[in-house]
């Protein structure tokens, strides 16, 4: 299993940004997929997850009407629209299948002035 994050960088308060995660190694239309953030000195959280199909979406409180998680399985992958981001989204973010332990490297996201 590879996961490979990538559309991170700094952004001002009130910004926007789209992760990305490329996956290979298994079958990716098959499998929910999950964000996940971990913040320095947190531990990580779950942010969002996608049902394998599409249909069927979850958020955590915090980002919910914020963020909005997406996939396309022709393109195995799956994306994190971040829209009116806040300096408590600051964070390394990463990808991860259902029922398989592998992460990627994450991409940080830093939400400052």
């Amino acid at each position: 299993v590879q996961l490979v994050e990538s559309g991170g960088g700094l952004v001002q308060p009130g910004g926007s940004l789209r992760l990305s995660c490329a996956a290979s190694g298994f079958t990716f239309s098959s499998s929910a997929m999950s964000w996940y953030r971990q913040a320095q000195g947190s531990e990580r959280e779950l942010v969002a997850s996608i049902a394998s199909a599409g249909g069927r979406t979850y958020y955590v409180g915090s980002v919910k009407g914020r963020f909005t998680i997406s996939r396309d399985n022709a393109k195995n992958t799956v994306y994190l629209q971040m829209n009116s981001l806040k300096p408590e989204d600051t964070a390394v973010y990463y990808c991860k299948a259902q029922g398989y332990p592998d992460w990627g490297q994450g991409t940080l996201v830093t939400v400052s002035s």
